[in-house]
């Protein structure tokens, strides 16, 4: 039996206790869990300090390096995190309809957990907590796949959990990580149908489409954000400036951090300046149109690529149009589905963008960085949806359960 395949059968031997754990021993372990993290703090800062001296080394970007640092008030926040987690109700065992047939066969749908989760992720260590608590919150065992850009935090933090685990009434099992970061291996684990029940892909598009288009077993698909910010043709200057910065600028190395900013053409010819000074003052690089470069000569001119590009850097491509139906037009066209914004004070662009804009998520006069679990109220999130089943936006313990229908009879046969 190989590494991976008695992963896989430990995992799904945990499934079964995790099952039937009560809601307090799951709060219980979190609690655990979010007590050790700060107990164990220098132990997981040391290790994530080999993490970002080897990106450094590899001349891996800042937003990558982001990414993958952590730091005490990161941990401190992944802790609280946890900690709100246990103040969210247990979805599992939840009555979501009841009915009686005609024959007095009562049928009740409940939530359960989903079983055995695989996840696949890059560069962020919290991931690794964030995945494994909402597992553990929900009842499903999770095997964990990082990337080699943060393998050497990934194993503090899972030694960690694991540590708090063995003093809980759940199994240690629940949570495993897969250390070998070598390509092969995660291409076995898209194929554990036997073991794993769904697998979660959570990082680049060239991730999320590998894992796609190689997977046996069923993907949850989480999506890059190739997000954008509209500015209407009456949107409030110093808002839409303050929104686009926001958006842009307050962490650009996330999935929710706006790529693409559009302009209407007579709010651009007179506020466009400011837009573009407020832009080069936050330090972006700006990739515009030809109405954008006619403005200012030192602007890059954007290609086709830049439309598609998340950049996840201070870099920002801009475009003029005359109509918001060509606005919308161009991210239903170039957009990742994620989170897309108008900024408007017209009613009736608001209606017909949130109709018309085929997104998770649509805000009107609001930053992008709220697509989020935690900003959702879940307490965590283990990705952002773009997929239209299952689950869709920002999933927190709701995404990872399943539903299963009990019968209910006093001697009922089918005639």
């Amino acid at each position: 039996m190989s590494n991976l395949e008695e992963m896989g059968l430990k995992a799904k031997r945990a499934s079964n206790d995790l099952a039937q754990a009560s809601t307090k021993d799951k709060n219980a372990a979190l609690a655990l869990i979010a007590e050790q993290l700060l107990d164990s703090q220098v132990q997981i800062l040391e290790a994530n300090a080999i993490d970002i001296d080897i990106a450094k080394k590899n001349k891996i970007s800042d937003a990558i390096i982001d990414r993958i640092r952590l730091t005490d008030s990161r941990i401190k926040a992944i802790s609280d995190a946890l900690l709100q987690l246990i103040e969210l109700q247990d979805p599992i065992g939840e009555q979501l309809e009841e009915w009686i047939r005609p024959n007095d066969l009562k049928i009740r749908k409940v939530a359960v957990p989903i079983g055995v989760v695989g996840i696949i992720y890059e560069a962020r260590p919290n991931v690794t907590v964030d995945a494994a608590s909402l597992c553990l919150k929900t009842g499903n065992a999770v095997i964990l796949r990082g990337s080699s850009s943060a393998i050497h935090s990934n194993q503090a933090i899972v030694q960690v959990i694991r540590k708090a685990l063995t003093n809980s009434n759940l199994p240690t099992d629940s949570v495993q990580l897969i250390e070998d970061t070598d390509r092969k291996t995660a291409e076995k684990m898209f194929r554990m149908n036997k073991y794993l029940d769904v697998l979660i892909p959570r990082g680049s598009k060239k991730l999320i489409d590998t894992v796609v288009a190689n997977a046996s077993v069923p993907v949850l698909e989480t999506g890059a954000g190739n997000c954008h910010m509209y500015i209407d043709y009456n949107a409030e200057k110093d808002m839409a400036i303050n929104l686009v910065i926001n958006a842009k600028t307050q962490r650009p190395s996330v999935c929710n951090a706006i790529e693409t900013v559009i302009v209407q053409k007579k709010w651009f010819e007179v506020n466009g300046h400011t837009l573009i000074h407020a832009l080069k003052h936050a330090g972006v690089e700006i990739h515009g149109d030809l109405n954008i470069k006619a403005y200012d000569n030192s602007i890059i001119e954007a290609d086709e690529e830049d439309w598609y590009t998340e950049y996840l850097d201070d870099v920002v491509a801009m475009k003029v149009v005359t109509t918001l139906d060509e606005a919308i037009d161009h991210i239903n066209q170039y957009g990742t589905k994620h989170s897309e914004a108008i900024i408007t004070e017209d009613e009736q662009h608001v209606i017909q963008f949130m109709n018309q804009v085929d997104a998770a998520c649509v805000y009107h006069n609001a930053s992008t960085r709220f697509t989020d679990g935690f900003e959702f109220g879940f307490g965590a999130e283990i990705g952002i949806s773009t997929q239209k089943l299952h689950s869709r936006g920002p999933m927190g313990l709701k995404a990872l359960t399943s539903t299963k229908y009990q019968l209910f009879g006093a001697g009922q046969f089918k005639q």
